[in-house]
């Protein structure tokens, strides 16, 4: 059997199953409670990076049999995408199992990993949070390309052009143009010219924004990833399809990007691990992605350092990892912003779950990537030397350490501190942190030191 190919999918989008909105959200719930049930999936407090991996390949079973039922929802046409479980199993056999980016020296090969892995995380290093000017834009590029285990990044989203908010299409596309610009200049000047960019393109929020800025005359190479977003719960429109139309027609790496919501119509922690793997899936059959970009929140907090977003994080991480074996990024949003210990800790608790579980990592996203102009290099950095430092470890050993650092911030997520910004902290021409937030840095590095993380 060959696997659906994209123009078939499209034909689904028009032919599916005619169904509303509220009809499809209801199939969701009430397919999630069967599954979950069926393989007696349920959370673990005590055990929030698990090391059974049994749970793992039961909630990887349970999501295969949920997305073949439930299938994905185009918004547009009011039709379900529907695959039978030999499809689903053929396009995962032929689905790219690792992926290509970059150009010259910094052209990389980016491989799965397996839980426990001894085998360093590909490091996508940057959030796309917005920020206030060109200036601020151009310093953090070159911060996070000049972090030396930095395998790719991702670009901040400019919030203004010459003063004006970047809100609808036509100045998206202007903006969009500005942040290249600005991002091509700074790797240059971090001496990193060919290093994949894989969140093109941030500051375009409307797809067709998207499109226009990554036209040839503007000079992307396919070898960048792009996102292309899908929505609560297994949910697209025609503006995602068409994206992904342009993308797949000059040979782009496309990037699925999803964010399963603990709360929503997942349910709890049981179903939203389960549909993160439903995720994924989806993003290979549908959208023919080469890699992926997700995490999951609290709906309630809004981040994803609680204890049920940790442990569906772990358990979805490790059921990808074990069973479809895919390049996935995971990432993790945080409550409390730069200069806080409280940050600090929870990127540690975050990164220390994505390795040990057997994913990639994309570094901290401060605030809950929600205010503009709080993001620095220095967490991105710490980041990457937590992840390092995670490499090889034992899940026992991690699922103790994350329960330690919860019990540092634990109690203070729904009133984190906000923290400072990126000019507050940093200065803007050296692009070199304050002495102030060097010393919360080097005090919370022996802190992880003290409770058994060999970080450098």
């Amino acid at each position: 059997m060959n696997s659906v190919n994209f123009f078939e999918v499209l034909k689904r989008s028009l032919s599916g199953p005619l169904v509303s909105e509220k009809e499809f959200n209801l199939m969701v719930s009430k397919k999630l409670k069967e599954v979950v049930k069926e393989y007696d999936i349920k959370f673990d407090g005590e055990n929030l990076v698990p090391s059974d991996d049994s749970l793992a390949d039961d909630v990887y079973k349970a999501a295969l049999d949920f997305y073949s039922e439930v299938g994905t929802y185009c918004m547009d046409t009011e039709r379900v995408i529907k695959f039978s479980e030999e499809e689903i199993k053929e396009g995962l056999k032929n689905a790219p199992h690792k992926a290509f980016f970059g150009e010259g020296k910094e052209a990389k090969t980016f491989i799965p990993r397996k839980p426990e892995s001894k085998e360093p995380p590909w490091c996508h290093v940057g959030a796309g949070i917005a920020v206030s000017n060109e200036e601020i834009h151009s310093k953090l590029v070159e911060g996070y390309a000049s972090i030396p285990e930095a395998d790719s990044i991702s670009v901040p989203a400019l919030a203004f052009i010459e003063s004006v908010p970047i809100r609808e299409s036509p100045i998206e596309f202007y903006g969009a143009l500005k942040m290249l610009a600005s991002a091509k200049e700074a790797l240059k000047r971090a001496g990193k010219p060919g290093m994949p960019i894989l969140n093109l393109v941030s500051t375009a929020a409307s797809q067709i924004a998207g499109i226009a800025v990554s036209a040839a005359q503007f000079g992307l190479k396919p070898s960048n990833g792009w996102l292309v977003p899908t929505y609560p719960e297994l949910k697209i429109g025609n503006n995602e399809l068409c994206k992904a139309a342009y993308l797949l027609s000059w040979g782009a790496n496309i990037g699925a990007e999803y964010s399963p919501l603990i709360g929503g119509y997942s349910g709890g922690p049981e179903g939203t691990a389960v549909v993160f793997v439903a995720n994924c899936i989806q993003g290979i059959l549908v959208l023919k992605s080469t890699y992926q970009l997700a995490w999951i929140t609290n709906v309630i907090d809004r981040c994803s350092s609680t204890k049920d977003a940790i442990w569906a994080l772990a358990v979805s991480g490790q059921a990808i990892s074990r069973n479809i074996s895919f390049p996935l990024i995971q990432l993790h949003y945080q409550a409390a912003g730069p200069t806080t210990k409280m940050l600090f800790y929870e990127v540690a608790a975050g990164m220390i779950e994505i390795v040990a579980s057997g994913q990639a990592i994309e570094t901290a996203h401060p605030d809950r990537a929600v205010e503009i102009d709080y993001v620095t290099p220095l967490e991105m950095k710490f980041s990457v030397e937590v992840a390092y430092a995670a490499t090889g470890m034992k899940r026992a050993t991690a699922n103790e350490i994350v329960k330690e650092l919860l019990k540092k911030y634990e109690n203070n997520i729904k009133n984190a501190p906000k923290g400072k910004k990126y000019q507050e902290c940093f200065d803007l021409k050296t692009g070199k942190p304050n002495e102030e937030y060097l010393k919360i840095y080097s005090e919370v590095k022996k802190e992880l030191k003290d409770i058994g993380v060999p970080i450098e």
